[in-house]
């Protein structure tokens, strides 16, 4: 599975999907980018877009994108808040379906 990270979300954080392709919104130059934008182009190369921003539902009409969307919902947006969470987040890898939001808290 393709999984792009947004830019709220640590780098470090993609060492934890062992057996994905794990990619940073940083990495490919689209940091300044907003989320309509960023999701426009995430549907191209991406299966999953994973933030912790959650607005992101509330701000674009996701089933227009091709692409799943995985909300995760922590005490902040530090690696040692989101570590407990990856199980969970595994899980919903598996479940989350395009132009869809998973939350996972």
């Amino acid at each position: 599975m393709k999984i792009l990270l947004d830019e709220c979300v640590p780098k470090r954080l993609r060492r934890e999907f062992a057996g994905h392709e794990v990619n940073h919104v940083s990495d490919m130059g689209w940091a300044s980018f907003k989320n309509g934008r960023l999701l426009a182009l995430a549907e191209k190369s991406f299966d999953v877009f994973l933030t912790v921003d959650r607005n992101l539902s509330f701000q674009q009409h996701l089933p227009k994108y091709n692409i799943a969307v995985v909300v995760v919902r922590s005490r902040s947006n530090r690696r040692s808040d989101l570590l407990p969470l990856i199980p969970r987040i595994l899980s919903a890898l598996t479940k989350c379906k395009t132009g869809q939001v998973t939350t996972v808290d």
